[in-house]
Formats: C-alpha cells, structure tokens, sequence
C-alpha cells in the first residue's frame, strides 16, 4: 500500500511539475530592445510581463538599425522596439493589443503606438491622453485599437 501511494504521488508531482512548466513556455516570449537609460521601457517590460509575456530585454545604444530591420516606419517610431511572435512591436502597445494581434494574426508587420503618449502603459504618470495604436505592413497603416 506504502509503495502504490509514493507512486501514485511520484506520478501527480510528474504531472504537476510538467504542467507548470508548460504554462511558463505557453507565454510568449518578447524580446525588447531599448536604451538602458529609458525608465518608461523598464515599466512598459513590466507592463507585459504583469499580462502575461516573458520578457527578454535587450539594452543597446542605438535601437534604429532594431527599428529599421523590424520595418517599423520612421513615422510611426517611439522609444522601444519590441519582437514577439513573428511581429514588432513598437513603443507603448498596450499588452490587451499585442495578446488580440497574437490570436488574429492579422497579415501586419506589426503595430505601434507612436511617440510617447502619456496613459499609455509606462507613460502612466500626468493627464492619460487618448491614443490608438496602429497596425501597420508594407502598403501603410490602419487604425487597430483606440484607447
């Protein structure tokens, strides 16, 4: 009976711990590259990893050849630039945004939420201002989300 029990517990903490594993490699994994002095890329990480992304952040010191090989727009540019699923992501897209791009999968090279928009997440600090994040690809942009 001692035997059949530890088996039977072997088996559920088996499960169990693969199961958690899983979840943790469910998240998608975004890849960010940002200047190391930018204090609102850092609460725009934690942005994401609080809804549920795996952040992996990348400090460098110029983010334009990022931006340029991403094919963000000049246009459309901020202070971070971001990589997740086959996609950029470029400034403060909130995570709601990025999570409806990643179920879709819309044909977009990606979305922005260009500038540095006070309300958007990491900009939260003044009077929120209302944003929309764009969808973009090569014929040009579209409105994806307004916040």
């Amino acid at each position: 009976m001692t035997t059949r029990r530890v088996f039977v517990l072997a088996a559920a903490a088996t499960l169990l711990g693969g199961a958690l594993q899983a979840g943790a490699q469910s998240k998608p994994l975004v890849v960010v590259y940002k200047s190391p002095a930018c204090g609102c890329c850092g609460e725009w990480v934690k942005h994401m990893a609080a809804n549920g992304f795996r952040v992996d952040v990348k400090d460098v010191d110029d983010v334009t050849p990022i931006k340029r090989r991403s094919m963000v727009p000049d246009s459309l540019a901020s202070c971070h630039t971001a990589l997740v699923g086959g996609y950029a992501i470029e400034g403060h897209v909130p995570a709601s945004d990025v999570w409806k791009l990643l179920r879709d999968r819309p044909r977009v090279i990606g979305l922005s939420v260009p500038g540095m928009v006070v309300g958007s997440p990491g900009m939260e600090q003044g009077t929120p201002q209302p944003y929309a994040t764009i969808a973009f690809d090569e014929r040009g942009t579209r409105i994806f989300a307004r916040h």
